[in-house]
């Protein structure tokens, strides 16, 4: 069985494979309590498949916390 979208794929959006999975798996979480998909049709019948889903397609996207402080401090 092979994974789709590829790791290699999503590692051109998130470089961290730890990232990835923190991301995808609190996405999964969303979409289980019953968010909809940021994506038209997506094709995996698992929420964790549909969070990756909307990784590969730029739709889901993570700010990291040096950017964060790095706005609030200049505000």
């Amino acid at each position: 069985m092979m994974l789709e979208p590829s790791i290699d794929s999503l590692q051109k959006q998130i470089k961290s494979k730890y990232t990835l999975v923190t991301l995808s798996a609190r996405r999964a979480r969303e979409l289980k309590q019953g968010s909809a998909p940021m994506v038209d049709h997506p094709t995996s019948h698992q929420q964790v498949g549909v969070a990756l889903e909307e990784i590969r397609d730029g739709k889901l996207n993570y700010i990291e916390a040096d950017e964060i402080q790095e706005r609030t401090e200049t505000t």
